[in-house]
């Protein structure tokens, strides 16, 4: 594995830690998420919602708010589609929510991905049509591109209003209030136009909430908009975008009302998930507990269930579906294993060469494959495309890596294809089976061109070097001002110089180990790896790791512990 690590300017960095009295390590990540301004830097470091841009900055709010407001003075019925992924659920059960304290009473549905596919498609729109129309349609996390849904929702006198991040891939839907920040830019909107759709509701709901405040609308005035930020950054994080700007401040201040959320639903999942939130919650308890539960209905049963989850006031109905969630997300962890045992025998034995993988299977479920698309793009560290069967199609999703935007090379290959969208890291697409070898060989040259001749190896990307003497608790505090780690802004993978093995590693489980470092000072520090069982360090000689920080309890008690990545000998 190569190591890489590319300096920042030594005499930049002093400065910095000098400015922020902080240490240089901590300056030197700073500047590598651009943050060269001490103003900039502390505002990153201390992300505060007062910080938080005026809603109706945001292009087309005003007009959303303003037929809002008229549905709730006529009293109108409203119909929510929100899609069946982790933004799309949370965004759903934010709006519905918000709008029955103020005296609405709206449908919900999400579409039925097997049945009905992604998005705002004509058979999901006719289930939500069968008791009777609307007076207001409302997308969330779908509809940008779906100017023929729109033109029939209107046909029937229904007015539409779409919520959504995923870039357009052709004309943006008329017809329809349309909210999406990629669709319609503003000047200066850098801080909020890499929401997601969660974030856009919440800034809807500010926006609601702000016009009937200036009413003083006893409604609005006992709403705690803050109460909404656990679903928030659920959503956020989940859904890989940036975390950076109001994604930042949305995440970091979530993360700390997810922690303490009196919602029986997320209280239940949380149990069934084994969180214990009294030691805080950070985005891998969102990224590989709680997020993949509320997925798994939507992959493999309704995802109204996950709404009504999150919804719901009643412990009992909490309990009982947490558990079926948890039913369902061992059944796709099965799924998943068996294709990605499958896909990694094809990347390694059909298209080793390959600068992107398109990984297609009969017998794999669609809607189970964007998982293991991570894992097989980190494992071979390519962009990957995995997908299944669906009738005459082969449909899934596809995941990227650090310096390709998936969005942009499929816009490359759009012939091939159906049906596409997504965001840079991740895309689901769909495209005839006929057309598999011709969409392969297209995604698989635009790479190549994209890469330029970079190495396909992998490779462990260094954002500072410590020595073993630096490694305190002093140091993890301080870390943790950059905290949430996530898109955008990367937990750090650090060199560390000065240690050595004094015993022999731990092996457990037959992969992965645990092993004490000592430093310089005779200092020690425990550690962990995994999957590294096959390629022990030895014991004695100096070494250098290759290691993550983070936090260990057990038995009440709280200590450092790296989590190592790869090892050499000096």
């Amino acid at each position: 594995m190569r190591w890489n690590y590319t300096p920042v300017d030594a005499e930049q960095t002093a400065a910095l830690a000098r400015s922020l009295d902080t240490a240089p390590i901590v300056a030197e990540l700073l500047l590598r998420n651009a943050l060269s301004s001490p103003d900039d830097a502390a505002r990153f470091l201390a992300p505060a919602l007062a910080s938080l841009g005026d809603p109706f900055l945001l292009g087309n709010l005003t007009e959303a708010v303003e037929r809002l407001l008229l549905a709730r003075r006529l009293q109108q019925s409203i119909v929510v589609l929100g899609d069946y992924d982790v933004d799309g659920v949370c965004s759903t059960a934010i709006l519905v929510s918000l709008l029955r304290r103020l005296g609405l009473n709206p449908r919900y549905i999400v579409p039925r991905r097997a049945a009905e596919g992604y998005g705002l498609s004509r058979t999901s729109i006719d289930r939500a049509l069968e008791v009777g129309l609307p007076d207001l349609f409302i997308a969330l996390d779908c509809g940008t591109n779906s100017g023929e849904e729109v033109a029939y929702l209107k046909s029937r006198g229904i007015d539409v209003l779409i919520v959504d991040h995923h870039r357009s891939t052709e004309a943006a839907a008329v017809g329809a209030v349309l909210i999406n920040p990629h669709v319609y830019p503003q000047a200066g909107d850098e801080a909020w136009r890499y929401l997601c759709t969660v974030g856009l509701v919440f800034k809807l709901a500010h926006g609601l909430l702000k016009r009937l405040r200036l009413e003083n609308d006893p409604v609005a005035l006992s709403i705690v908009l803050k109460d909404y930020l656990d679903l928030v950054a659920m959503g956020t994080i989940a859904d890989l975008v940036p975390l950076t700007g109001e994604n930042r401040i949305f995440a970091r201040h979530g993360l700390r009302v997810l922690a303490e959320t009196q919602r029986p639903g997320l209280l239940a999942l949380m149990q069934v998930a084994g969180l214990k939130t009294e030691q805080g919650l950070v985005p891998t308890d969102i990224s590989f507990r709680l997020g993949p539960r509320i997925n798994a209905s939507g992959r493999l049963a309704d995802a109204a269930l996950s709404v009504d989850l999150l919804l719901t006031a009643d412990r009992e109905f909490a309990d009982t579906t947490a558990r079926q969630l948890d039913d369902l997300n061992r059944e796709r962890q099965e799924i998943e294993r068996q294709i990605t045992d499958r896909a990694e025998r094809y990347a390694e034995e059909d298209y080793k060469t390959a600068s992107g993988l398109v990984l297609f299977d009969e017998a794999w479920h669609p809607g189970v494959v964007g998982i293991v698309a991570g894992r097989v793009s980190r494992k071979y560290n390519r962009p990957a495309i995995v997908l299944g069967n669906e009738g005459e199609f082969a449909k899934g999703s596809g995941r990227g890596i650090t310096g390709f935007n998936l969005v942009e090379i499929l816009a490359a290959c759009s012939g091939c294809l159906e049906s596409w969208g997504g965001h840079p890291m991740a895309v689901g697409i769909s495209l005839k089976k006929s057309r598999l070898a011709e969409f392969r060989a297209q995604f698989d040259e635009v790479i190549q061109r994209t890469r330029n001749g970079a190495a396909t190896d992998l490779a462990v990307e260094l954002s500072g070097w410590l020595q073993g003497t630096d490694l305190t608790e002093q140091l993890m505090g301080q870390l943790a001002q950059l905290h949430p780690f996530g898109m955008g802004n990367p937990e750090p993978i650090f060199g560390v110089r000065g240690v050595r093995l004094r015993t022999k590693p731990s092996v457990f489980k037959e992969q992965h180990f645990r092993f004490t470092a000592e430093d310089d000072l005779g200092r020690r520090v425990s550690g962990v790896a995994w999957k590294l069982a096959d390629r022990l360090p030895p014991v004695g000689p100096a070494l250098e790791l290759a290691i993550q920080l983070n936090w260990n309890y057990y038995n009440g008690r709280q200590t450092l512990q790296l989590e190592l990545h790869d090892w050499r000998t000096i």
